[in-house]
């Protein structure tokens, strides 16, 4: 009799564990089908700190972007001083090289002669003076407007010239030198900008 009963109770869990047992490989199936989507899609490729690292560099993008329209609204803002726009000031001219940015220089040369005596000595000294300058035409027209202050301060400095001076190889390079320096001075000083890159002798005489 009690066989029987365990016959009939062992047939009544048969279904029950088939059931669990089918139940768990089609909760397998579905898992494996998904993974193996996501990895197909590339969703494990990428690390959270690589998606991470791409939106920093496209908010970096848009906040460049950003500024550049700033700058834009702001080109022509007062100087320091208050005397104009900056954009007034002169600006350095390009010139496009192979491989190689160079920047596009501009010659002038006073017309008249400079003459100056050479201290505790008969002799004087003559010479005319050329200028160059990698900006655009504003700093000439600066220098033809002020040209008797930079031809004044020039003369002050011609006029400490000794005869042991002359004799100096390097002399010429340290005149040409002062006086460049001297006419960057005057001219930042009555037009707030210099721009005189390198002076030149195209005659130098004394006699």
């Amino acid at each position: 009799m009690a066989d029987e009963e365990d016959e009939v109770e062992g047939k009544k869990k048969s279904p029950l564990i088939k059931m669990i047992l089918i139940g768990v490989g089609l909760l397998v199936l579905v898992l494996s089908v998904t993974l193996g989507t996501l990895f197909v899609a590339g969703v494990f490729d990428k690390k959270d700190d690589e998606v991470l690292q791409q939106k920093i560099e496209e908010l970096e993008k848009k906040l460049e972007a950003s500024k550049g329209g700033e700058h834009a609204a702001e080109e022509c803002k007062p100087d320091k001083e208050g005397k104009g726009c900056e954009d007034s000031k002169p600006k350095k001219v390009s010139k496009e090289m192979p491989e190689v940015k160079k920047f596009d220089t501009s010659y002038m040369e006073l017309e008249k002669s400079l003459v100056s005596n050479i201290i505790g000595s008969r002799k004087f000294m003559s010479i005319n003076i050329g200028l160059m300058t990698f900006y655009d035409e504003r700093v000439f027209k600066n220098v033809k407007k002020n040209e008797v202050a930079l031809r004044s301060v020039t003369l002050d400095i011609l006029r400490q010239t000794t005869e042991s001076d002359l004799a100096r190889p390097e002399f010429r390079q340290e005149l040409a030198s002062k006086i460049r320096d001297a006419m960057n001075a005057v001219l930042t000083k009555y037009e707030d900008f210099g721009g005189i890159e390198e002076v030149y002798f195209t005659q130098f005489v004394v006699q």
